[in-house]
């Protein structure tokens, strides 16, 4: 895996009239894990948003080496096709060689031939995370992403972000759900909530 480090300084970010969260700092490097809890509303995705470099901070800087790869809410994957065909096109785009690998390690084999529009929530947060892995980026800003899944889809994913971990990627991630991570520090948002 190719050398990363995510670093902000001094963020603040501001929605319409309202500051949400300001003096943000972080320091990370390859084999670190970093839990973002809050309430809702607070800017945990606006963070993750400005972390992908995605959304501008109000004030303050981020500075990353290595690629991005951003889980949220939008899997970016295409309605009409089926899974496997989806996870192809964006493996030929990512320069994947084997797109659907990671299908079968999300227990996704029986699927590779639905539209993605009939997935229901928690295939779809597993397809999600096929096209992240994909991506091959060692830096994981992962919004929410145990929502929709069932106990044993939580433990496959838990496992993905542990092996993402110790192969020296980046996980930051946002959720209200606790996470079994070794050594993953936290960063409650409310510190910094105005």
């Amino acid at each position: 895996m190719q050398a990363c480090s995510l670093s902000a300084s001094e963020l603040a970010c501001r929605r319409g009239d309202r500051v949400l969260f300001r003096d943000l700092g972080l320091a990370m490097d390859g084999g670190s894990a970093l839990h973002i809890t809050g309430s809702n509303g607070i800017g945990k995705s606006s963070l993750m948003r400005i972390l992908a470099g995605l959304l501008r901070p109000y004030s303050g800087s981020v500075q990353r080496t290595g690629t991005v790869a951003l889980l949220d809410e939008n899997p970016a994957l295409d309605p009409q096709l089926p899974l496997g065909k989806a996870l192809q096109f964006w493996g030929r785009v990512d320069r994947c060689d084997d797109a659907g690998e990671i299908a079968s390690v999300l227990d996704m084999d029986s699927l590779l031939d639905v539209p993605f529009r009939y997935l229901s929530t928690g295939q779809r947060k597993r397809a999600a995370f096929a096209r992240l892995v994909n991506q091959g980026a060692p830096i994981w800003l992962l919004d929410e992403p145990l929502n929709g899944l069932d106990a044993e889809a939580r433990k496959r994913i838990t496992a993905l972000i542990k092996l993402h971990c110790s192969d020296g990627g980046i996980c930051v991630i946002a959720s209200h759900q606790a996470m079994d991570l070794p050594d993953c520090e936290t960063l409650p948002l409310e510190e910094y909530a105005l």
